[in-house]
């Protein structure tokens, strides 16, 4: 496994602490207490890492990495890692000599902005180790171990850096087993129980350096503020710390031992009820007021609409959560405004973001596949929660087709037009200085896809759809289809313009035949559009969003954020397009239990492998359009894990 490889606990209300395999945090976002001021959003990182260590009879033995500027790894605690694990949660083997060792886990619990730390000291045994969690080793018992924990603080937004100031408050409130820091006013405090003993000793901790922000072209450097040292004996019993964002009902404890072990226990038979993937998935379910929402992806990303009605279809349909579907599809049903849904909430409290063609275009898809799942749960089946989402499916028809916002609008020709200079509202929405990279004004082919599906869906509940549907349909494949290329275009009539074309290369296309209820083309064509997708974009980990050879394809995402925004639709891979693809690859094959059988194997197994290369037990947002397809952008994304669950448990099973 990497040493690079990152964990991710998240809390269900959008915190969540993550890190690496080495310990070493390498992105400003890597926190210990991370949280979410007005759920999901306004995310501040209160504690960010710490320096561990045991004193020995021959001198103190680091369990813990830190990287500083220019570049220098110190201590040396990464050197001595023998072992991680990260299911069901984190957890280190560290060595101290040839027969002791200590072993740290951690865990976030659902539902608390907090997390749990403990370290254990282990004597091996033939290679096992002679404790459990919570219990006493006898041949550790006569060993006299301390262990030493400094942590380090800010207290300042996720997204920024934190800097040496006069006004950082180092001062610390002790009561028993409760020390609680106040770094700044409007922070939340932190909060920390332990089993050991505090002792203040207050110093700055400066040029920490974030190799990944480095690589992104961003401030890559910290400084971070460390009030105290927390002291523990390791041998008779575990040494444990909770960290906790002030007004958490968790804080409230007598014993941190007993609050551990409880916790700890219900954590554990909560994780084994999901399997790996579905444990993984439920990461990003998160609360919003009094709903729930998805985290598109962690660390940077909040919840965003587009994301959301992608991702929920294997997130929590497909496998069979569909009680967190029903909550965020109600909830999301009341932010229509004017037939369009937000595609984002900003972490700082604006106005929704309505600039997206095809966010309420999925809702209608998602909506879709919740029903049809909810029909075989009875207790589902409610009518209110139904002519809600129905009301919302209408409204969103209604406004495409009469017209929106954006130059969003039904045409003549019962296609769907949109766009407008200076608005990008597909999902291949990079700008650079104001620049759109892919402007795709006019009839984007996946919005058309889109725009038919919900159509169709919309004309089970009222007759009024069916014509519009049977005319767009009827010039889809007329308009799109190019023959002599042998697929389809990108986007017909650019800019607005009347058979102008753009005939790039794309991904998109994909969505005519798969990914989607409605196959849009013959079987011949379907079948050349998915041959020729497969040649031109397929990788191991998903589709090149441009083809090799075409204009501005770019093989690497890399350089500063300008340059990485310029490249991030040009050739870059996308995982989560994988969905789309295997299911339009087995349609054109009938849809046999052979065409699915050879599909599992020959695409969804190197996609199990990138399990364990980024985002541990996740999929990453974007990888290198050429090999070895460098996973990059976020390593844990909503909408990559869910379309491989969608094709685990649906199209595949």
């Amino acid at each position: 496994m990497d040493s690079n490889a990152e964990w991710v606990e998240a809390d269900g209300l959008g915190g969540f602490a993550s890190g690496t395999v080495s310990g070493i945090r390498s992105r400003r976002y890597h926190a210990l207490l991370l949280t979410a001021t007005t759920p999901p959003a306004g995310r501040m990182a209160l504690v960010n890492g710490f320096d561990a260590w045991v004193e020995t009879p021959n001198g103190p033995v680091a369990l813990s990495s830190q990287r500083y500027g220019p570049n220098v790894i110190h201590p040396d605690g990464a050197t001595r890692i023998e072992s991680f694990e990260y299911e069901p949660w984190p957890r280190w083997r560290y060595k101290i000599d040839n027969d002791l060792f200590v072993e740290q886990e951690l865990f976030v619990p659902k539902g608390e902005s907090a997390i749990f730390i403990l370290w254990r000291l282990v004597a091996s045994d033939a290679g096992s180790a002679t404790t459990r969690p919570g219990s006493t080793a006898p041949a550790t018992a006569n060993i006299d171990l301390k262990l030493k924990v400094r942590p380090f603080l800010s207290g300042r937004d996720f997204h920024s850096t934190h800097h040496e100031n006069g006004s950082f408050r180092f001062d610390a409130e002790q009561n028993g087993e409760r020390v609680t820091f106040r770094s700044y006013d409007g922070v939340p405090a932190v909060i920390v129980y332990s089993n050991g003993h505090y002792a203040h000793q207050s110093a700055w901790y400066r040029n920490f350096l974030y190799s990944e922000e480095q690589a992104r072209g961003l401030d890559a450097v910290e400084d971070l503020a460390s009030p105290g040292v927390f002291e523990f004996s390791l041998s008779y019993k575990p040494a444990v710390l909770m960290l906790a964002a002030e007004g958490h009902a968790i804080t409230d404890i007598e014993s941190i031992e007993a609050r551990y072990a409880q916790v700890r226990t219900i954590e554990q038979a909560r994780r084994k009820y999901f399997r790996p993937l579905e444990r993984a998935a439920d990461a990003y379910l998160v609360k919003r007021g009094q709903g729930k929402t998805l985290i598109a992806g962690y660390p940077w990303f909040g919840d965003w609409g587009r994301d959301t009605f992608i991702a929920i279809r294997g997130l929590c349909i497909a496998t069979g959560h569909l009680e967190d579907a029903r909550d965020i599809l109600v909830a999301w049903a009341g932010a229509v405004s004017q037939g369009m849904l937000p595609n984002r909430f900003p972490d700082s409290g604006e106005q929704p973001e309505f600039n997206s063609v095809d966010a309420s275009l999925w809702y209608i898809i998602a909506v879709d596949d919740y029903l049809l799942a909810a029909k075989k749960q009875p207790t589902l089946t409610d009518d209110c929660h139904t002519k809600k989402l129905c009301a919302a499916v209408e409204a969103i028809l209604v406004g495409f087709n009469e017209g929106t916002r954006f130059g969003i609008r039904a045409d003549g020709d019962g296609l769907l037009s949109a766009g407008e200079h200076g608005q990008q509202l597909t999902w291949m929405d990079a700008r650079v200085d104001g620049r759109e990279i892919t402007p795709r004004i006019g009839k984007p082919v996946e919005i058309q896809a889109l725009w038919l599906n919900a159509l169709a869906i919309g004309a089970k509940f009222s007759a009024r759809w069916q014509s519009l549907l049977d005319k767009g349909r009827a010039a889809f494949e007329e308009k799109f289809w190019n023959e002599h290329a042998g697929y389809l275009a990108d986007v017909i009539d650019c800019d607005h313009q009347p058979r102008r074309v753009d005939l790039t290369f794309r991904p998109n296309q994909i969505f005519a035949v798969g990914g989607l209820p409605l196959t849009l083309l013959s079987t011949e064509k379907a079948r050349r559009v998915v041959d020729a997708v497969e040649m031109l974009l397929l990788t191991p980990v998903g589709l090149r969003s441009l083809a090799p050879g075409e204009p501005g394809y770019a093989p690497h995402y890399q350089g500063g954020s300008r340059e990485r925004d310029a490249i991030y639709h040009q050739g870059t891979v996308w995982p989560w397009l994988i969905g789309p693809f295997v299911e339009a690859w087995v349609r054109v094959r009938g849809s046999t239990s052979k065409a699915k059988a050879e599909a599992r194997a020959k695409f969804l197994t190197p996609i199990y492998q990138h399990l364990n290369e980024a985002g541990l037990g996740h999929i990453s947002e974007i990888c290198d359009a050429e090999p070895p397809h460098a996973p990059r952008g976020c390593p844990f994304q909503a909408w990559s894990l869910g379309e491989l669950l969608r094709l685990e448990r649906t199209v595949l099973a």
